[in-house]
């Protein structure tokens, strides 16, 4: 049972799982401070309330769920554009090139196809003339 899991363990989806899960936790401490001191702040500029929490009508207290979605939307795209970034990083490694092996069936329908399209566009050429 422990050579199963730490074979399980060691696998590299579960290290990049494990690694993702720490990146994730210190990047929402980030996102959160960007939100909590840069972004609500130029809100509360525009509408004269830094924190939605308070807001409620009533005993309907509907400004959590706000601020809830406020959050929400600013953490969703700064993943959204830290995703982006690290795909840029992913595609400008070198992919080795696979050659195509082709048998020798696909090669003998390739050039008959080939000629098929030369006797095409030869009889184009004859029927014009």
């Amino acid at each position: 049972m422990w050579n199963e899991f730490k074979q399980f363990a060691m696998k590299g989806n579960v290290i990049d799982l494990a690694v993702g899960v720490v990146i994730g936790g210190a990047f929402g401490k980030i996102v959160s401070s960007l939100v909590g001191d840069i972004i609500m702040p130029v809100i509360a500029l525009f509408t004269g309330v830094i924190d939605f929490k308070d807001l409620a009508y009533g005993s309907l207290k509907y400004g959590q769920f706000i601020q809830n979605v406020v959050d929400f939307f600013i953490i969703a795209f700064s993943v959204f554009l830290l995703v982006k970034l690290l795909n840029r990083f992913k595609r400008k490694e070198e992919v080795p090139k696979v050659e195509v092996q082709i048998n020798r069936t696909e090669e003998l329908l390739s050039e008959i196809r080939d000629l098929l399209k030369e006797e095409k566009n030869f009889l184009r050429k004859d029927e014009t003339s």
